[in-house]
Order: structure tokens, then C-alpha cells, then sequence
């Protein structure tokens, strides 16, 4: 009987003396004998050995990198170096041939520059198919960790009336002919002649419908795609990304703060138990790719030491207004090395502001609370000071701002004062209002960038190399 399998399975698992049928890529062929090969299924390759006076040469000459193929044959302990098992072939048939002078991938080194331009095929490289593992597992985690502690999971409209944010940088939907856009008494743009009767966007967050959810089911979380339609051309920024929302009845800020940091820790936790050796690879590829860069640009510490420090430290939990006073006080600032220097309490803190309390102040993770009001969303709680609200964002060394959220204002004459304040139509909000009208809590919740935390995991620099399709200004493709 043939045992099929896939290349983790059979290094992990003792089937020797057994004729096994394995399907993958081609990565190397050396000396028309050793065939190197990889399903996705794990970093690591098989070898897969043929005697070559048992196949034709037009056979031999279609075995090329990038290659589809099954083999068939026994399971044998490999008498190579830094392999457990490799296959003596019995048996291959090719399923899809690969022309080795116009396939990009050959076998060499790579720049991330460039299989950026073919992210089509870059899931066959080492480095990609390691980080898409990773992606997989954290995002299991995510369910499962809400799963074990009873959160129920809400799916929440892509399309939407609604700016959660304020910011208004969303991107339109419509069903209007373009070259031909009706128009109604006043010259506006008439709506009623469009899918939905009114404008609607791609959703900038979740947050605002799962609030109705939590205040019904106690505790939800949504977890789903978000747009932006920011013209940042950043390493941090994306015009599409994943967002994890969770929302808490009956909660405060410290709640809010806890559930954030405990999620934190499991899902890095997962990933360091069921991705050693991809966290091992990517870890090696980060240390090479360092050595280019100037001493004091390098990381402090390798990746999984990195990440098992985020587990094992609680992280520092302190206002802004005590950031702002460290900030003012700090060297860069003094020394004016700060690209946007803090001048005064209500400054808006910026990315070089977040790392210098992480990685250089407190070297860990800082939750920061109790923001200025006037530089948050209408929605979070007004603290008793009538100037800051509880507000609460998680900084990451390398990252910056991982983690946002708050307490939510449940007062329903606050929280018209606020819309009313930031021009925000309290009309069409009106279900909105409908919570704090009906049964209103106390409630809290955060929005984690999913694709942020992907490349803290991974340690990447850019976040376009952890999502599979990244879309930014400019790029749409596939």
C-alpha cells in the first residue's frame, strides 16, 4: 500500500522501509541524482534520490527548479548531512513543467525589492512561504484565544455609512456611471440614483457595529478586512489590511488594557510553540540582512529572544501626560534630534516618539492612557477631567502603535456634545445613539493591526512583504 503524504509529516514522522507518494516543487536537481523538494508544507525539503539510468533523458531535461511533481518511492534514513529521511525513487511523473530560462525564481539569493514586483510567485521562496506559515498560525490563534474565553465572533459590514474614525480618507462605493454622474437640483451628486440611496464607503473599522453586538452577547470580536484610503507610501502603512476588534460589556479601560496584553502574549506564544523552525529561518535571514546595516541600527536582541521577551514581561502601563514629560525631557528632544519635536502637553506623539519609549526609555512594550481629547475619536469616554479621555494604545519595539483602543463613552449626552463638537451628524448615527438610549454599560474594546503584529512576529521591515496581495497607492494588482 502507498502511504501519501507531505514533506513535514514524513521528516517528523518514522514511516522507513514504507513506499510513500509525495507531490511538491522542485527546488534544486544536482547531478541529474538528487532532487530537492518542497510542498509548502514545512521550511524544510525533502531529498529525493534517482537512479538517472532508469529515466529517459527527456524526462531528466523537464526537471527543472519550479517543477511540479509526484514521486513515488521507499522512505529511507538519509545518509546525508542535516536530514532525517529521503525518498529512493520508484517513481515521477511531472504535472507542470517549468521553463528554467524565462521562470524568475531560479536558485539564488533574492532582494525582497524584487519578488515584491512578482508577489504572484513569491510564495515559493523560503522567506515568503515561512511568513505566510506564521500568518496562519497567528490568525488561528486569534479565533482560538477568543473561542476558550467565550467571545462570540461577529462579522461586520464591509460596506458602510459610517466613518468609525472621523477621518473621512475612505474609499467611495458606488454603482453611478463615472463619465456621466446625475446630478440633482442643487448640482450635488444625486445619491437616490445610486445602489444604496445615500454614499457608502469600504469600512475603515468594525468597531461601531460590534459595539451593538457586545451589548446584546456581553463580549464579541470581529476580525476582517479594513481600507484606508491614506496616501502613505510607508513600511507601515497599507491601503487594505486585517484588523482584530474585540468589544467588552460591562468593562473598563484596565479591562480593556488587560484582555489587549493577554492576547498579545498568546498569540506570540503560539507562534514561538508551533513555528520554531520558521521563526529559526527568518531569525537567521534577519541576522544577515543586519549586518549591512550600522551597529546601532541592528536589533538589541535575535527574533525569538525578542518575542519571548514580550511573553515574560509585563507590559509598562503609564499616561500620556508622563510620556509627554519623558519625551520633553529626553536627549533627542533637548538635542532637537526629534524630527517633530515636543514642544507641549497636546502633542500628537508620532512613530520616532513611540520607539524612543519603547526601545530606548523602558526597553518594553508601553501601554499608553488617558490621551487628549481633542486629538482622539468622538466615541471614547470623557475622564472627569473634562480634558483627556480613556484612551489606550499598545507600543511595540520595532513597530510603534500595535494596539488602539478605549473605554467607550456610554453617556448619551457626552457623546452627543462630542459629535456635536467634531461635526459628526448625530442624525444618521442615530442606531449608534440607540445603545446609550436602551440599557447602556460601561464597555471597551481595541482594533489590533493584524498585519503589524504578522511583521513584529516575523520580523520584517516592510509591512507589504506580510500580507499576500498588498494594495497601496498606486497598486492594485491581482
Amino acid at each position: 500500500m502507498i502511504y501519501k503524504s507531505n514533506v513535514k509529516e514524513l521528516l517528523n514522522t518514522d514511516k522507513r522501509g514504507q513506499i510513500v507518494k509525495i507531490d511538491g516543487w522542485v527546488r534544486t536537481f544536482r547531478n541529474n541524482q538528487f532532487i530537492s523538494l518542497n510542498d509548502g508544507s514545512t521550511i524544510n525539503n525533502i531529498q529525493v534520490v534517482i537512479d538517472f539510468a532508469n529515466y529517459s533523458d527527456e524526462l531528466l531535461k523537464r526537471i527543472n527548479t519550479g517543477t511540479a511533481i509526484s514521486v513515488e518511492g521507499e522512505l529511507i534514513e538519509s545518509l546525508g548531512k542535516g536530514q532525517k529521511y529521503e525518498i529512493k525513487a520508484d517513481k515521477i511523473e511531472i504535472h507542470g513543467d517549468c521553463d528554467p530560462e524565462t521562470y524568475p525564481l531560479q536558485p539564488k539569493k533574492h532582494s525582497l525589492e524584487f519578488l515584491r514586483e512578482i508577489s504572484h510567485l513569491r510564495f515559493r521562496t523560503n522567506t515568503y512561504s515561512a511568513i505566510f506559515r506564521v500568518r496562519n498560525s497567528l490568525s488561528f490563534a486569534i479565533h482560538k484565544f477568543f473561542f476558550d474565553q467565550g467571545f462570540v465572533y461577529l462579522h461586520t459590514p464591509i460596506i458602510t455609512g459610517s466613518d468609525a474614525e472621523g477621518a473621512g480618507e475612505m474609499f467611495r462605493v458606488t454603482t453611478l456611471d463615472l463619465d456621466n454622474i446625475p446630478k440633482n437640483e442643487s448640482g450635488a451628486i444625486d445619491f437616490k440614483s445610486d445602489f444604496f440611496e445615500k454614499p457608502t464607503n469600504l469600512t475603515v473599522s468594525g468597531q461601531l457595529e460590534a459595539e451593538l453586538g457586545a451589548m446584546a452577547l456581553s463580549k464579541v470580536y470581529t476580525f476582517g478586512p479594513t481600507f484606508r484610503a491614506e496616501n502613505s507610501n510607508t513600511t507601515r502603512h497599507l491601503a487594505e489590511f486585517w484588523m482584530i476588534e474585540p468589544e467588552i460589556a460591562f468593562a473598563d479601560i484596565k479591562d480593556d488594557m488587560d484582555l489587549a496584553e493577554e492576547l498579545l502574549k498568546y498569540v506570540v506564544k503560539f507562534a514561538l510553540e508551533n513555528n520554531a523552525e520558521d521563526l529559526d529561518f527568518l531569525e537567521q535571514r534577519l541576522i544577515e540582512e543586519e549586518k549591512q546595516k550600522p551597529q546601532d541600527q541592528r536589533s538589541d536582541l535575535p527574533l525569538k529572544e525578542k518575542l519571548r521577551f514580550i511573553i515574560e514581561n509585563d507590559f509598562e502601563r503609564l499616561t500620556y501626560t508622563e510620556a509627554i514629560d519623558i519625551l520633553m525631557n529626553s536627549a533627542p528632544n533637548k538635542k532637537k534630534k526629534f524630527k517633530y519635536l515636543i514642544e507641549k502637553w497636546g502633542a500628537d506623539l508620532q512613530s520616532e516618539h513611540e520607539r524612543y519609549l519603547v526601545e530606548k526609555h523602558f526597553n518594553k512594550p508601553v501601554i499608553l492612557t488617558d490621551y487628549p481629547k481633542d486629538i482622539k475619536a468622538f466615541y471614547m469616554k470623557v475622564n472627569d477631567d473634562g480634558k483627556t479621555v480613556r484612551a489606550m494604545d499598545i507600543l511595540f519595539p520595532g513597530i510603534g502603535e500595535i494596539v488602539g483602543g478605549s473605554q467607550r463613552e456610554e453617556r448619551l449626552d457626552v457623546l452627543t456634545d462630542r459629535m456635536k463638537e467634531m461635526n459628526i451628524p448625530t442624525e444618521e448615527m442615530d442606531w449608534y445613539l440607540d445603545l446609550r438610549r436602551f440599557g447602556t454599560a460601561p464597555h471597551a474594546g481595541f482594533g489590533l493591526g493584524f498585519e503589524r503584529l504578522v511583521q513584529f512576529v516575523t520580523g520584517m521591515g516592510n509591512i507589504r512583504d506580510v500580507i499576500p496581495f498588498p494594495r497601496y497607492p498606486g497598486n492594485a494588482r491581482f
